[in-house]
């Protein structure tokens, strides 16, 4: 039989092997005679924790998965514990008798592990007309910036049903001339909804039949606006179940909140889980007599609340596994009396989840799992990809650490099964794990103890490959070096989620005790707490199984919640108080026939509340705000929500109404157990002392068994403290107790480490890059939540950057590509032109192209940062973000037809925005309604958002100042900017390596160094490019000299976003996580000419060239490295406005195909990431209805690997406005590469009321009258395929001759195919 092996917490447990503890509790939840368990279900182990009937608490262990010995592990560890605990025989192949049986509590990964898997059930999408792919677009982001293959998971559903049903919101002044709707209702929110188009029940019935014929059996609905008026969901859902569908999951049940998206992913996820939950409950009920039919069994959900059995569905069940943990940390950790935060440190094998408790849990109500955003309520739990499994790699003179993990299977090295070099092997080869403590269960037979010997094996090898790597002037690294080297930038990533988690909402991490829980987390503890200046770590004597713990720790929970579009005025108090009651009383009735007393009930009220006019909604308590009588009976809303508002986002808006979009009330049947351990006194010693590698060497360390330690017993590091599921280190000047209840918490004393010096240490420069990027981050999440404006707050359009004492780029967070080397472009400007005239406390603004602008509404915001001693600025930081409006000729300052950089808005070249401390309101105002002194232009058309987000980069930059500063005090300047440097050179590094590997390969193939590629504009005008590679240096020019002259139109491209698009490329083409700076660009020559559409004249309109013209030179560079095919090569910019409203938008495409892959679909590609306006959303606050968002099929090229469909996006605009389109691919196509197919171009039609369709072409502004539709199908991809034959070859040649002509465009690709099914028949 073969034996399963897995590692928790640095110990290794062999299945059918179980270490128990027997401790003696009082509890305030009696089950008088009675077994209570709570179970956790992970992935790999299940974890069970028993309370006995004579007051005893037990923990066991076993497999999840041992099909050889049991069907289901919590119904073996039951069946073990009432075993061995009564002596009565429980035989596994009969159910367990539950006369026993008090309390059943379980959390389960059963719904994640399905999700991940994506093994659900099968699954149909019942959607309103017009929206088949809205899920598979999403937001229209892909997830990761520079990965050309854009991996999206799948959608959950098999099939689609559009219905033609349509609800739109009825708006005042709405001037749409058509004939009266069907019938007008009123919403739970209180909005009043015209039903345009009534459901038609025999379609749905006929095409119900369909799928059900086709055996799919479980249905999601998401009909739009059904958040606040569901009768046609209901309709859909029970005309299914009486045809027999199995589950049917409505949107407007799931979870009733506005935005389409976020709900749609939601009732998909329940539609295509809970099917699978009903499966495995009934597989466990069955496992026991009669069902458990009166035992009460609950399960913990994603909230961290426990539900009854069967009210346990998908969409809440995603976190049920770690929301155990955060439970039990949260109860077992944090002191009411001294009201000290913590924060949840769980490392696990694979990645390291961290969540932080302040005497409440903190929710998030969208979040992603496995590419899938559900909307429910959610613990905020983050996760990255660092843990015992993660594989160590040393690449182009970086220490890098995961996101691969070495799996269970084969594991670390150290399993003697081939597997690569871990974290896990890190902590081994320093002593910090002891294979004497661990079975011998390792090796192809499982039976032999854990191997030292291939750990260091491999080191060895390791450490000759960065010896040889390390220049001659460079000093050596020892084997235990490098381990140690590893072990701290797996540290760094880890403190990376813990500085977001707490600063991106205005904490300071250092005020936060650690509270270490899971697999291998006790080995880092120290040195990430030290990391993040926490004084305190605790780690609780159920650390090892500390999920079970929590779920019999928790409460019940009853959450109800319903819409509102209710504005928080006293005019509203009486109905919001209403509400509230009929929402509370549900939750008291429905935990009183759980069998809860009223004294056992609390009930706490939210209230969703946004500023107006704003996208950013808090789920808002009154807990320490009492009514008065200026608020609703439930508390004083205002206080909270301003309060919050002010502490998480820097600022608040006094003349601003507050809206309350939800309102929620959270239910909570007190019944968790409380446990009053104290621990026995031990009087055992330290084992036999083992050598630990530490920063100075090895040192002499003590080794303790946890069991042994008397209560209050305090040990000084260093010393390793095991138990029989966790190792925990105490590093040097740190100090272990063990408390009365049998924890373990530790004193972190300061870092003892020597100062470091100027010379390269190769472990340090993957520390300094952490860091450095981490600035960069953290200056983001201050802009994004202080900013007020969609486009930066929502739309994500912007980027923050740290730059040195030269204006190089150091670090850039991975935001928006087309910012990337223009920002550098501008801050070195500033640096030529300014000089010694910055001083201290000075702020510059600027947007101009000749300065190193992009285009004018992005904004550069540039913050010299100063050191005591030093006469000049040693870094730079500078946030970009795109304004909405800063005047122009057009509302949204995106006019596609302006000739001249004074229509398109305010310009600034280097003006001081702050001067010595002192916000230049009066001065910047004045320069945004300057615009208005020009013909047909206007002033700025949004003055307060602009001062508000210009508030908020410079309080981004002035976090990043401060963080540099701190960075500084660490080190010192001089090392600082020596290892500035340093991370440069190692950019430029991976740069020549990629430029050697691909000349190599070059001249294999054709014995040529140089590679051209040329494209055209849609007007004609050419971008070509000839690059001419240096193999030996590993160094290019890229030579635009052919490219067209500057243009009469926007489609400029100023100098910096030529070198955006080269930086964004070379970083797609190395293909690994590379700091992203001016290093990149080091190799390069780049030669654009003067007076050519790279590098207009001084005054020459630009606002194109940011959005299209920087696609193109993309296209053009991919094209001559032969890198994938073209992407859509536009960024469809649409935007609308009037006197009263304005909006803008980029819409997604397809993305090229390359070697191996096809082009994902809908999707925004290469220089820009900015999602779209939700559906729900945009028709609620904007006078349009969309009628259409989908793919465009066949609009990719066709073939091995094909292009991906670009979309078509339908708007019907109910009021008189001016629309803007500024776009490309309207005329040239998007290239196949390689023989392969181009995509189909754009288009952009707009049909007028009476029935005629206009092409508006690609760049065009119009007045439009209400009833008018605006359909735009953004630019296609293409495909990559590899010719094999020559007979592919020609078949490919006629079907482009006779593609040429668009009329005859069906008929060829018939002749085509035909063509090709012959010549592949003849071959």
């Amino acid at each position: 039989m073969s034996e399963g092996v897995s590692m928790v917490a640095g110990c290794w447990l062999k299945n059918k092997k179980t270490w128990e503890w027997h401790f003696t509790f009082f509890t305030m939840a009696e089950t008088k005679g009675k077994f209570d368990f709570a179970i956790d279900r992970g992935g790999t182990f299940t974890d069970v924790f028993a309370r006995l009937p004579d007051g005893c608490e037990r923990v066991l262990k076993l497999l999840s998965r041992d099909p050889q010995n049991y069907k289901d592990a919590p119904t073996e560890g039951i069946r073990r514990i009432l075993e061995e605990e009564t002596g009565k025989a429980y035989p596994r192949d009969q159910p367990v008798d539950t006369s026993l049986i008090g309390w059943i509590r379980m959390g389960t990964t059963v719904a994640t592990n399905a999700l991940l898997e994506r093994e659900g059930e099968r699954t149909a999408l019942l959607v309103t007309k017009g929206f088949k792919d809205l899920l598979h677009i999403g937001t229209q982001a892909r997830p990761k910036l520079f990965d050309l293959e854009v991996a999206v998971p799948d959608v959950l559903y098999e099939e689609v049903i559009e219905v033609d049903e349509r609800v739109v919101l009825r708006q005042d002044g709405c001037q749409l001339p058509r004939k009266d709707p069907e019938r007008i209702v009123t919403g739970s929110t209180g909005d009043s909804l015209e039903v345009w188009k009534e459901l038609d029940l025999e379609q749905v019935e006929k095409d119900l039949r369909g799928v059900l014929a086709r055996g799919i059996t479980s249905l999601a609905v998401l009909l739009l606006h059904s958040y606040t008026w569901s009768e046609h969901e209901k309709a859909v859902g029970s005309l299914a179940r009486r045809l027999g569908f199995s589950q049917v999951s409505l949107s407007s049940e799931v979870m009733p909140m506005v935005r389409a998206v976020p709900r749609g992913y939601t009732v998909c996820a329940d539609a295509y889980l809970t099917p699978k939950i009903h499966q495995y409950l009934k597989g466990f009920t069955s496992g026991f007599k009669d069902g458990l039919k009166d035992v009460d069994v609950l399960f913990m959900q994603s909230d961290g609340g426990l539900t009854p059995m069967e009210q346990f569905c998908g969409s809440r069940a995603i976190l049920s596994g770690p929301a155990g943990g955060v439970v039990g940390y949260a109860i077992t950790s944090y002191s009411q009396m001294e009201k000290k935060p913590v924060i949840g440190f769980d490392m696990g094998g694979t990645s390291t989840d961290v969540s932080r408790y302040a005497g409440q849990y903190e929710h998030v109500f969208e979040a992603t799992t496995a590419g899938v955003t559900l909307q429910a309520p959610q613990l905020d739990i983050n996760t990255v990809a660092a843990g015992g499994g993660s594989r160590l790699f040393f690449r182009s003179g970086m220490f890098v650490v995961g996101p691969e993990s070495a799996g269970a299977h084969p594991g670390p090295a150290c399993y003697r099964k081939g597997g690569p070099l871990t974290v896990t092997d890190a902590n081994l080869a320093l002593g910090r794990l002891i294979p004497s403590f661990f079975p011998k269960i390792f090796g192809p037979k499982e039976n032999e103890p854990l191997s030292l010997e291939e750990t260091t094996k491999h080191f060895r090898q390791l450490t000759e490959e960065i010896n040889v790597f390390l220049s001659s002037n460079q000093s050596q690294m020892s084997m235990e070096a490098v381990a140690m080297g590893f072990i701290r930038v797996a540290n760094e990533a880890m403190c990376r989620p813990i500085r977001a988690l707490t600063q991106a909402k205005g904490h300071d991490t250092s005020q936060h005790v650690l509270a270490c829980f899971g697999g291998a987390g006790g080995q880092h503890a120290c040195a990430i707490a030290r990391s993040l200046g926490m004084k305190t770590v605790f780690i609780h004597k159920y650390s090892g199984v500390l999920s079970a713990y929590g779920l019999a720790l928790a409460d019940v929970v009853e959450e109800v919640q319903e819409p509102c579009s209710l504005q928080y005025k006293p005019a509203s108090f009486s109905e919001l108080d209403q509400r509230v009651e009929q929402l509370s009383k549900r939750c008291h009735d429905t935990l009183r026939a759980r069998g809860f007393t009223s004294g056992q009930i609390t009930t706490e009220v939210f209230l969703h509340m946004r500023y107006e006019g704003t996208d950013c909604a808090l789920m808002v308590t009154a807990a320490g705000y009492p009514s008065n009588a200026r608020s609703c009976r439930a508390g004083d809303f205002r206080s909270a929500f301003t309060k919050r508002y002010l502490k998480e986002f820097g600022f608040t808006i006094p003349d601003r109404p507050i809206m309350v979009d939800d309102i929620r009330v959270r239910g909570c049947g007190q019944s968790g157990i409380t446990s009053v351990y104290k621990a026995e006194m031990g009087h055992r010693q330290a084992k036999p002392i083992t050598k630990c590698y530490f920063e100075g060497g090895y040192v002499d360390t003590s080794v303790y068994l946890w069991e042994e330690l008397p209560c209050g017993h305090s040990i000084q590091g260093p010393a390793i403290i095991i138990d029989k599921n966790s190792t925990i280190l105490v590093e040097p000047c740190c100090e272990a107790r063990l408390t009365e209840g049998g924890d373990v918490c530790m004193t972190v004393g300061s870092d003892p480490h020597c100062a470091l010096g100027t010379e390269l240490n190769t472990v340090q420069l993957s520390i300094f890059s952490h860091r450095f990027m981490s600035i960069a981050e953290q200056m983001g999440r201050v802009l994004q939540r202080t900013s007020i404006s969609t486009n930066i707050k929502e739309r994500l359009d912007f980027s923050c950057a740290v730059f040195g004492q030269d204006g190089g780029l150091v670090s850039n967070a991975p935001h928006i590509p087309v910012h990337l080397g223009a920002m550098q472009e501008t801050v070195q400007y500033q640096v030529r032109s300014l000089g010694n005239k910055l001083k201290e406390g000075d702020v510059i603004l600027s947007n101009h192209p000749s300065a190193g602008g992009s285009h004018l509404p992005d904004l550069t915001v540039i913050t010299p940062v100063f050191r005591k001693g030093v006469s000049g600025p040693v870094f730079f930081v500078a946030s970009r973000g795109h304004h909405a409006d800063i005047g122009g000729i057009t509302p949204g300052s995106m006019p596609p037809h302006s000739t001249s950089l004074q229509q398109e808005g305010a310009v600034f070249t280097s003006f001081k925005l702050v001067t010595g401390g002192v916000f230049q309101e009066e001065a910047v105002t004045e320069a945004l309604i300057a615009p208005a002194q020009y013909p047909g232009c206007s002033g700025t058309r949004n003055l307060h958002d602009n001062l508000s987000d210009l508030r908020a980069q410079v309080a981004a930059n002035q976090r990043g100042s401060q963080l540099v500063g701190e960075l500084i005090d660490s080190y010192g300047l001089a090392v600082v900017q020596a290892y500035m440097g340093y991370i440069q050179s190692n950019a430029e590094l991976a740069v020549r390596d990629m430029l050697r590997d691909f000349a190599r390969r070059r001249r294999q193939e054709t014995g040529s160094l140089e590679v051209e590629s040329e494209d055209f504009m849609d007007d004609g005008t050419p971008i070509r490019l000839r690059v001419q590679i240096n193999e030996e240096e590993g160094s290019a020019v890229f030579d635009f000299t052919g490219t067209g002259t500057e243009v009469w139109g926007n489609c400029n491209a100023p100098r910096a976003i030529t070198l955006s698009a080269l930086i964004y490329c070379l970083r797609c083409m190395v293909g690994q996580d590379i700091p992203l700076n001016q290093g990149c660009l080091a190799p390069i020559n780049v030669i654009i000419p003067p007076g050519s559409i790279l590098q207009p004249s001084q005054n020459a309109a630009v606002v194109g060239g940011n959005v299209l013209t920087s696609q193109r030179v993309v296209d053009v560079i991919f094209k001559a490295f032969e890198v994938c095919a073209a992407s859509q090569g536009c960024m469809n910019n649409i935007s609308f406005g009037s006197e009263k409203i304005g909006y803008y938008e980029t819409v997604a495409g397809g993305a090229g195909a390359g070697p191996g892959w096809n082009g994902r679909s809908g999707v925004h590609t290469h220089m820009t990431n900015t999602r779209i306006t939700d559906p729900e959303i945009l028709e609620k606050r904007y006078p349009v209805v969309l009628e259409q968002f989908s793919l465009r099929p066949g609009s990719g090229g066709a073939g091995k690997y094909c292009g991906g469909d670009g979309v078509i996006r339908k708007l019907l605009f109910r009021n008189k406005v001016v629309l803007s389109v500024l776009t490309e691919r309207r005329s040239t196509r998007p290239y196949g590469l390689r023989g392969g197919d181009d995509g189909v171009a754009g288009l952009n039609h707009l049909h007028r009321a009476e029935g005629r369709v206009l092409n508006l072409g690609a760049k065009t502004s119009v007045s439009l009258d209400p009833g008018v539709r605006l359909c735009t199908s953004g630019g296609s991809g293409s495909y990559e395929w590899e010719p094999e034959r020559q007979n592919d070859r020609r078949s490919y040649s006629v079907h482009k001759r006779l593609e040429r002509n668009d009329n005859m465009r069906k008929q060829c690709r018939q002749i085509s195919d035909a063509f090709k099914a012959r010549t592949a028949q003849l071959s």
